[in-house]
């Protein structure tokens, strides 16, 4: 099983060679690719072979390149994720609307009771309203209980005048959090044979991960959690690695303690089965001990 995450920081040559990972810097480092899950490229001085390439692909491998400021930009995507790709496509274009909506609704329960425990374990008054927007939850959310639990919430964690949209520390290492997190939901939803851009919620035709945008939403909280805990005087690549490795933590998932890299693999094929049995009893939320 793959588990995994490289993340190559320096001027460097990537090649194939037998089943491995060649890592040609200052040293020459060797990874035997059936571990690797993850791949972050984060300097723009690495090379990589077109056989390396084609080699992560058909083992679907998520490769995550970065820009000049070593944040993310854009990633590898298969085109042919599964064997029986056309027909979990066929499937999920013909998903029902009704199914769908369901599904968000328990989506959006579970992201709001896990914000509502965080905000409960740091002893923050706004839990109690946040429980309020608990029950007041309507299907598919349609009174937007969602964001308004967004706002306090992130008040609640990070002051008043905190906003999602100001150019902060804060927002560049959730950012960061969030998109290795995307990435990691995407490579299961293409390994699945499903595509990124047909979502259950999420519907804008500029975002080509709307499916990765609607599954990861109760997962934030561990992106969360881990800035909270961070000391923000500065973002560099240590402050990134401690958010790369939240992929590494553990959390419990049907009855079993998985690593968040393995539980985003086991939520994702129930909330595919859930879709295609037409039944949301089928999902697997994760728990954690906060």
């Amino acid at each position: 099983m793959s588990w995994r995450i490289i993340v190559i920081s320096k001027r460097a040559k990537l090649d194939l060679q037998l089943g491995k990972m060649v890592v040609r810097s200052d040293e020459i480092t060797k990874i035997v690719l059936s571990e690797i899950s993850t791949i972050i490229i984060e300097s723009t001085a690495v090379s990589i072979t077109a056989s390396l390439i084609s080699e992560l692909a058909k083992r679907k491998i998520k490769v995550i390149f970065c820009d000049e400021k070593r944040n993310p930009s854009c990633e590898l995507v298969n085109y042919y994720g599964s064997h029986d790709t056309s027909n979990k496509i066929r499937k999920q274009i013909a998903w029902k609307q009704q199914t769908k909506e369901a599904i968000w609704t328990e989506i959006v329960t579970d992201k709001i009771r896990k914000q509502k425990d965080l905000l409960e374990l740091l002893r923050r008054k706004e839990s109690a309203l946040l429980d309020t927007y608990l029950k007041k939850i309507t299907w598919n959310d349609g009174t937007n209980r969602e964001g308004h639990a967004a706002k306090v919430y992130f008040n609640s964690l990070f002051g008043l005048d905190f906003t999602r949209t100001e150019d902060s520390l804060i927002n560049a290492a959730l950012n960061y959090g969030y998109s290795v997190l995307m990435s990691a939901f995407a490579r299961e939803i293409v390994a699945s044979g499903y595509l990124t851009q047909l979502g259950i919620f999420h519907d804008n035709m500029f975002n080509q991960f709307n499916l990765a945008s609607d599954l990861m939403e109760p997962f934030r909280i561990l992106i969360d959690r881990e800035v909270l805990m961070m000391t923000l005087e500065v973002f560099q690549h240590s402050e990134k690695m401690q958010l790369v490795n939240v992929l590494n933590h553990e959390v419990r998932i049907d009855g079993k303690v998985q690593y968040v890299n393995n539980a985003i693999k086991i939520y994702c094929k129930s909330v595919f089965d859930a879709l295609s049995e037409d039944d949301s009893a089928l999902i697997r939320f994760y728990k954690i001990e906060l």
